[in-house]
């Protein structure tokens, strides 16, 4: 069977459906404008996947900058139980606790193309041009789109090879299409005018959807921290455990544990929250590997409080285009009630933060078992 020979969603379905015998009714069954989705997101679409969604909140977070405070509910789609009880109850104990900071920078959406040069003279030279020729390169780049910005351009040499990493500001799209076409027509400059080749036009520099201490470290995406002192009454009372005991589970855990591992990030759990929001509100589900990076950190603070600090180097969102435009992630985002990018990269970052809170005081006091039991096996 052909699947591409089929126009629409319903034949190509029913057309697998009698090939494999099998039945497809509840694929079949959405809501989803398939003009839409058939044309920008999905080829050879025969329907769609279903993932429970569920809320977790208010959570209350003050940006740092501004000053401003809000609170926001957090869409979380997933089919792991017990895991929206838990970063709801994260989100109360923030709440009750006057809620955290937080902050944001935009970094930009990376390319990075890898270039055949003939030896270590040709990749001088490359490099030079680069260098001395941003503005053109810049004006060709921008070019492409009205949305996006050339910021800055790096690059390393090995060997035969230049590592080119082009930097974009594309507002608040994810913006990967933007930097991708931006960075093709680049390149063509580049080749034009210098005896270097493009081997390839993502040669695993960008690092795009890969976890990368080059990401870690430079960042990529948008950058986000949050924080939040947890005083001993809410400890005992919404997470029922104590500062000391979550601070040694997250030095155990988190910072031994991940060092003995070799985790590229130092965290409890970053990849369940944002893998969670990213599905409800159509970011790219591959990017949460990027998301999953990041380092928690934790104090025992006057009075048997706590801090918490999360900072998270490499958050790819956005508010616009990508699946941000289908009606029931649409639906998610107005949940979220965020417009920018940087506004969901921050509400990532509290809900991220909650999560760890609550995971680690699980932890802390052996509740996490019982917890899954409980809440994961229908046992409520």
């Amino acid at each position: 069977m052909k699947i591409r020979m089929y126009n629409n969603a319903k034949t190509r379905r029913k057309a697998l459906q009698d090939e494999l015998g099998v039945a497809l009714e509840n694929i079949g069954s959405f809501s989803v404008d398939e003009e839409v989705a058939g044309l920008r997101n999905c080829e050879n679409m025969i329907g769609v996947a279903q993932v429970p969604m569920g809320v977790a909140g208010p959570l209350r977070f003050t940006n740092v900058r501004s000053g401003q405070t809000q609170e926001r509910y957090i869409p979380l789609a997933t089919t792991e139980g017990a895991l929206v009880a838990s970063i709801n109850r994260g989100c109360k104990a923030i709440t009750e606790s006057g809620g955290a900071m937080t902050h944001s920078h935009r970094v930009g959406a990376t390319r990075g193309p890898v270039f055949k040069v003939q030896n270590m003279a040709e990749s001088i030279k490359l490099h030079g041009f680069i260098e001395s020729h941003f503005p053109d390169i810049q004006s060709i780049a921008e070019a492409t789109s009205r949305h996006l910005t050339l910021k800055k351009v790096t690059s390393r040499g090995v060997g035969r090879l230049q590592y080119v990493r082009f930097v974009y500001d594309t507002q608040d799209a994810m913006g990967m299409n933007m930097a991708t076409i931006a960075t093709d027509a680049a390149v063509r400059y580049i080749e034009a005018h210098t005896s270097a080749r493009c081997l390839a036009l993502s040669g695993n520099y960008c690092v795009d959807k890969k976890p990368s201490w080059q990401n870690f470290v430079y960042n990529r995406g948008t950058k986000v921290w949050a924080e939040v002192v947890v005083p001993r009454h809410v400890l005992e009372k919404t997470l029922k455990t104590n500062a000391r005991r979550v601070y040694e589970t997250w030095l155990s855990k988190c910072m031994i544990g991940s060092a003995m591992s070799g985790s590229i990030g130092f965290n409890a759990q970053y990849v369940n929250v944002i893998a969670a929001l990213f599905l409800a509100t159509g970011q790219d589900p591959a990017h949460v590997v990027e998301g999953s990076m990041g380092m928690t950190t934790a104090e025992v603070t006057d009075n048997d409080a706590l801090y918490v600090g999360v900072y998270l180097p490499d958050v790819m969102v956005g508010t616009v285009g990508g699946g941000t435009k289908l009606a029931t992630q649409k639906e998610a985002l107005s949940i979220l009630g965020v417009q920018t990018s940087l506004e969901f990269a921050e509400a990532a970052g509290a809900a991220v933060l909650a999560g760890e809170i609550s995971l680690l005081s699980s932890l802390s006091d052996g509740s996490l078992a019982k917890a899954h039991q409980s809440l994961a096996r229908g046992k409520q």
